[in-house]
């Protein structure tokens, strides 16, 4: 919500874009942006008007696939900016994640994020980076996720992994968005510089540096994401594996052409798991991907207890 108000007082306009299929918070103005369905299953019917869906720019199963996809998705996206900035509301924020967490880490398509963010902020507006689930170092490569497309965002907002359990969150931004939100009174939260807060944070980030935790992420998710590739090539309910580091998403479909969702499959998959000593569970608006975001110091035993007991599941039944 500290987001959002910000990128409004900058720009000085209240609408927002977002993209289908994501999730942002379930606070009043987090909520409004988010779009999934398997949060909120209320979320088309209780959308405020200020608030604009851009097509989830998903090239495996979405309105573009394959490669090109990114082009065509922005495309669509900056004809969206151009009727909402001729119908007299341009928008002042456009905020995503800069890999799709909640659908099951599906990632945006090269040339994407970089399209729409100069789109916006040249009809003076400002975009927001979702860093809760997919920056901190998780998907390894990139300390942000933002990072892997080559943009820096002119807010981030970041959460949960940066307390690693303790209620810690931050808003990053700079000087001049900061200072617009002033006109408006000072800032402050009731539980805002508590020193035990801020010790575990940078505790948090001394312990990231220091075991390696990012490195962790790209090696072991790589592993992992080796092995899942590996086991779809022998399983044919596996459609596809997404995402980077350690936030994977493994996509099951009852067929790989029409990409019928596998749900009842996947629901009962996860049930199965869990009885094996494997916590998962589903997620996307189909509710058809396994959530696969394990702790960055997840080891290569681990992964491959997941895969031997993925296999398992999937060759002797749920």
């Amino acid at each position: 919500d500290l987001a959002l108000r910000l990128a409004k007082a900058f720009s000085g306009r209240e609408d927002v874009l977002c993209v289908r299929e994501s999730y942002h918070g379930w606070s009043l103005g987090a909520d409004a942006v988010s779009t999934s369905t398997s949060d909120n299953p209320r979320a088309e019917e209780t959308r405020p008007a200020w608030v604009h869906v851009l097509d989830a720019p998903n090239s495996y199963r979405g309105t573009h696939r394959g490669e090109g996809a990114g082009r065509a998705y922005a495309r669509d996206a900056l004809q969206v900016l151009k009727a909402q900035g001729e119908a007299g509301t341009p928008a002042g924020t456009y905020i995503a994640e800069p890999r799709n967490g909640n659908a099951g880490g599906i990632g945006m398509p090269p040339g994407y994020l970089p399209a729409v963010y100069d789109a916006v902020r040249a009809q003076g507006g400002v975009c927001i980076s979702d860093e809760v689930q997919v920056g901190y170092g998780r998907q390894g490569f990139h300390f942000w996720g933002y990072e892997e497309h080559g943009v820096v965002p002119d807010i981030i907002t970041v959460a949960k992994a940066m307390g690693n359990g303790h209620p810690l969150g931050a808003v990053i931004t700079r000087r001049g968005i900061a200072v617009a939100l002033a006109s408006q009174g000072s800032f402050f939260s009731s539980s805002g510089g508590s020193t035990l807060s801020s010790r575990i944070g940078t505790t948090v980030l001394d312990v990231l540096e220091g075991e390696g935790l990012q490195a962790n992420a790209r090696e072991v998710g790589s592993y992992l994401r080796a092995g899942l590739e590996a086991l779809a090539r022998r399983q044919p309910l596996i459609g596809a594996v997404h995402g980077m580091g350690l936030y994977l998403g493994v996509e099951l479909v009852r067929d790989r052409v029409t990409l019928v969702p596998a749900v009842a499959e996947t629901a009962a998959i996860c049930r199965r798991l869990l009885g094996l000593g494997v916590v998962v569970q589903p997620t996307g608006d189909r509710q058809n991907v396994l959530k696969v975001k394990p702790p960055l110091c997840f080891t290569r035993d681990s992964a491959r207890f997941f895969i031997e007991t993925l296999e398992e599941v999937l060759s002797d039944g749920w």
